[in-house]
């Protein structure tokens, strides 16, 4: 009988060592394009937030801004899934009225200026399936060269005269998308 009861003990142990293996979660490792969020005001604990944007941050790593982000060509704003840009009130991006809501934010790099686009497009990776009858708005914004590289590709938000300019910047290329009340 005690070697019944040791036999069983053993097994059941050795049971819950395979069970607990199995249940075990898997986790990927992190990805090389980390997702992040800027909005205003830029501190992360109000409640009373005007914009936000939600966009993954590719890194340039020896490449060239060119080669990521193709000059005339429709980009996702970073990398992964388009980048989603929420309006928690009713603004303007340059004339542009924007109903408050969640819309894809994409760009398209040019030599002097960039085209931002707010579209009603959700839920897309890439800008492979870009629609342009789904634009709400679209504005042409200056590009300007920083001083310094940036490795990451960035976007901050900055108070301005009757609104918040979007800050996005990437290797030496800097612009700003006004957004008015």
């Amino acid at each position: 009988m005690k070697t019944k009861t040791i036999i069983s003990a053993v097994f059941m142990a050795f049971v819950m060592l395979l069970s607990t293996d199995a249940m075990a979660q898997k986790f990927p490792p992190m990805d090389k394009s980390p997702m992040d969020a800027a909005s205003f005001p830029n501190d992360y604990r109000a409640a009373d937030k005007s914009i936000k944007i939600v966009y993954s941050r590719p890194t340039l790593r020896g490449r060239s801004l060119d080669k990521l982000a193709p000059k005339g060509e429709v980009w996702r704003t970073g990398a992964n899934e388009a980048a989603e840009l929420t309006l928690y009130t009713d603004m303007k991006m340059g004339d542009t009225n924007i109903p408050a809501g969640t819309y894809t934010f994409y760009l398209i790099p040019g030599d002097e200026e960039w085209t931002a686009i707010v579209s009603t497009d959700l839920n897309v990776w890439g800008s492979y399936f870009y629609n342009e009858k789904n634009d709400v708005a679209r504005l042409n914004i200056p590009v300007t060269q920083g001083d310094s590289s940036l490795e990451a590709f960035s976007i901050v938000f900055e108070e301005a005269k009757n609104g918040v300019h979007m800050h996005l910047g990437w290797g030496t290329a800097r612009m700003a998308v006004p957004f008015s009340k």
